[in-house]
């Protein structure tokens, strides 16, 4: 059975797709319209999904580690041309990780008390340990690779996650964990860009090591700059995170409140211009909606479209 894809915004020599951070979110599913049925299941909401966009991010991969079957699944249920972009396990990119979330033999490694703690890190684990863990994460995507649908691997890194040398050189360390997959990063420390002269560097670092620098539109309170920049020619990748700044730093919400914003046609059209000519700069562009309260993260993705659409004619 041939399936539908989504239209991109731009084809040929520079694709520009545009899709959502998340198909799958309760208040989307649960609390909008935007799906035909309620009672659709899993495989019938990713095809419809993806009749309508030919991208999305999966996040489910930060908590948890993907079993390689549903990686299958999610590959085989999504037309050619599909793009996942997925991101990277917490264990991964230095945030607090549930013990539970662990392979189960990896758990079992962990000394007692270390088990028993809510919250674990890389530094919980002996260095085979962690090893492992990359190398599994790794071998779980590969169904998504040989498809041609893995788009990037996202590692986001934390607030306290900042440009010094121990952290330059976990960055550098990236195309070595991952050496078949394109990899993209985004930094929630501002340090990163913070003046001309870090932004050099750090689009430096990554331009030398073939990775993707992820620009982001966030809450003026975050610090965050809107840098836009093609490190690798293969990809330009922007992620929409709104424009809340009361629930940015409210860690008690849910993601979906937290990034709880509708960008208004005039704020993408103001974005549209600038996009594009960073999009003239590589082979394919990913611009994600993480807006993912209710139907906002695929209005404004079907809204980014179209205006790109009428831009480029």
């Amino acid at each position: 059975m041939t399936q539908e894809l989504g239209a991109p915004a731009w084809t040929g020599q520079h694709t520009v797709l545009t899709g959502s951070c998340s198909w799958t979110d309760r208040t989307l599913v649960e609390g909008a319209d935007w799906y035909p049925q309620r009672t659709m299941s899993a495989e019938e909401r990713l095809r419809y999904y993806a009749a309508q966009f030919p991208l999305t991010e999966i996040d489910s991969t930060y908590y948890a580690p993907p079993a390689e079957r549903q990686v299958a699944l999610w590959a085989e249920r999504t037309p050619e041309g599909f793009r996942f972009d997925v991101k990277a396990y917490s264990l991964l990119t230095g945030h607090p990780t549930r013990p539970k979330s662990l392979w189960r033999d990896l758990r079992e490694g962990l000394d007692a008390d270390v088990a028993e703690k809510r919250n674990i890190y890389a530094k919980h684990l002996e260095p085979d340990a962690m090893d492992e863990a990359w190398r599994r994460f790794a071998a779980a995507l590969r169904p998504m690779h040989e498809a041609g649908k893995l788009g990037a691997v996202l590692f986001q890194y934390p607030r306290w996650f900042g440009p010094k040398r121990e952290n330059r050189a976990e960055i550098e360390a990236l195309r070595e964990r991952l050496p078949d997959y394109r990899i993209s990063v985004e930094f929630r420390s501002p340090r990163w860009m913070a003046g001309e002269r870090d932004r050099e560097r750090t689009l430096a670092l990554l331009k030398e090591h073939g990775l993707v620098f992820v620009g982001v539109d966030a809450p003026s309170v975050s610090g965050l700059p809107r840098v836009l920049a093609v490190t690798n020619p293969d990809l330009f990748l922007v992620r929409f995170h709104g424009r809340s700044d009361d629930t940015w730093n409210d860690t008690s919400r849910s993601a979906a409140e937290r990034f709880r914003y509708l960008y208004s046609a005039e704020e993408l059209q103001e974005l549209v211009p600038s996009l594009a000519e960073h999009a003239s700069e590589a082979r394919e562009t990913h611009l994600l909606m993480n807006n993912c309260y209710q139907d906002y993260s695929v209005r404004n993705a079907a809204q980014l479209r179209d205006l790109f659409a009428r831009y480029s004619d």
